[in-house]
């Protein structure tokens, strides 16, 4: 079992990353061999500086090592591995152009300025089909916004094989892990947290300190209503439903099960024994997060450690690619 996934190059990282993929990625350690790469090619469709793309591409490495990703995986980010841009090139000669038209994300990304658009954002899930075929991975973990996009990659890895006569490319199946919570802002249940909001109060960032996040906690949008017997009943309290998912989260327990314990009980009680929990599991990661981005040339080595790893597995699958349709001479 070869289990691969990327994720973006985002600066300040903060709590809804945390419990939404990187907790799940450090659970995966467990599972089997596991490659996690950092997306700074697929960053180039995005408007962002050179200085920016290097300092977040080197922050969210810390960021992974700092909450518990080690040498069980190789860690490393796209940039470094040339067979990623190379396959991708070789496999654009397989997806067809309708395969890309259908994919929404490319609808909703481009909005209805596609002709303004970056040749690379249309043409974005050939390079996801490398990133996953390059390393003959088995399974990709992936929400619902990219079952699609694991669709095409399958697709487009059948016709290869078809059309090459080989067995190259194995169908990489979708992993389905416990489902990642999805976390909202403290100020607004029903929008997700993010780090664009203008309102730092609207998240936990990792490396707040441990006030600051007890004060986060404590002026966190709420209702005067204690809290139910049951989780069912907070549907409709956005707002309260949030602080309990955040602490099934960070306490590994059911949503009920925190019900079990405070029901009954307001916010006044509650909210303080959230931050306390939140502080316990955070503040060690943010620790060593503060450490690791003091060190930055240390990073960046296992960075480069963790390419050379990826290339090793990488360059035999593009070289059997390659070779498959005629390009060694």
């Amino acid at each position: 079992m070869r289990i691969l996934s990327g994720i973006q190059t985002t600066g300040n990282l903060h709590l809804g990353n945390y419990l939404g993929a990187i907790k799940q990625w450090v659970a995966m350690q467990d599972q089997g061999e596991c490659l996690f790469f950092l997306a700074d090619l697929h960053s180039l469709t995005g408007n962002i500086t050179p200085a920016e793309r290097t300092a977040t591409t080197l922050e969210m490495a810390a960021t992974l090592l700092a909450a518990g990703i080690d040498d069980r995986s190789i860690l490393f980010n796209q940039a470094r591995v040339p067979a990623h841009s190379e396959l991708c090139w070789i496999l654009q000669g397989t997806a067809r152009m309708g395969w890309l038209n259908r994919m929404t994300q490319w609808k909703d990304k481009a909005g209805k300025n596609r002709d303004g658009a970056p040749v690379g954002l249309f043409t974005y899930p050939v390079l996801q089909a490398a990133d996953i075929l390059a390393y003959q991975a088995t399974h990709v973990p992936v929400g619902e916004d990219q079952k699609q996009h694991l669709e095409l990659t399958r697709d487009i890895a059948e016709k290869f094989n078809t059309d090459f006569g080989v067995d190259l490319f194995p169908l990489p199946e979708p992993l389905i892990s416990k489902a990642a919570p999805r976390i909202m802002s403290l100020r607004d249940g029903s929008a997700k947290m993010s780090k664009s909001d203008p309102s730092d109060m609207s998240r936990v960032n990792l490396v707040d300190s441990d006030d600051l996040i007890a004060q986060k906690f404590k002026k966190a949008r709420t209702d005067p209503d204690p809290l139910p017997d049951s989780f069912d009943a907070l549907a409709e309290r956005a707002e309260a439903k949030n602080l309990v998912t955040i602490y099934a989260a960070l306490a590994d327990i059911a949503p009920q099960d925190v019900i079990d314990q405070f029901a009954g009980q307001g916010f006044g009680g509650f909210k303080p024994a959230l931050a306390d929990l939140a502080i316990a599991k955070l503040a060690p990661i943010r620790d060593r997060l503060v450490r690791l981005l003091d060190d930055k040339p240390a990073v960046a080595k296992a960075l480069a450690d963790g390419a050379a790893r990826a290339q090793a597995i990488a360059a035999p699958t593009l070289r059997k690619a390659q070779d498959a349709v005629g390009l060694l001479v």
